[in-house]
């Protein structure tokens, strides 16, 4: 299950981007959100020039599935 509804139309490198940074403000602590915000920008700024459908794929589903992971922990253990 992913921390936000809609992470099944996550299609594009901006979509992930935007998704991503909705799903911080789930977050509990305003210096978990930037951390993982400052996270997000570099991580985009790093493949931004990234072309091979695939990959741009690739890097879409692990993110998603970084984000559900890093959520559940957060709730899980009540951090």
């Amino acid at each position: 299950m992913s921390p936000l509804a809609g992470a099944e139309l996550v299609r594009t490198p901006v979509q992930l981007y935007r998704y991503l940074l909705r799903c911080c403000k789930l977050l509990p602590s305003a210096a978990m959100q930037k951390h993982y915000q400052h996270a997000i920008r570099q991580s985009y700024n790093s493949h931004v020039d990234e072309e091979d459908p695939e990959r741009i794929q690739m890097i879409i589903q692990r993110a998603i599935s970084d984000a559900d992971w890093i959520l559940n922990k957060v709730t899980f253990f009540g951090t």
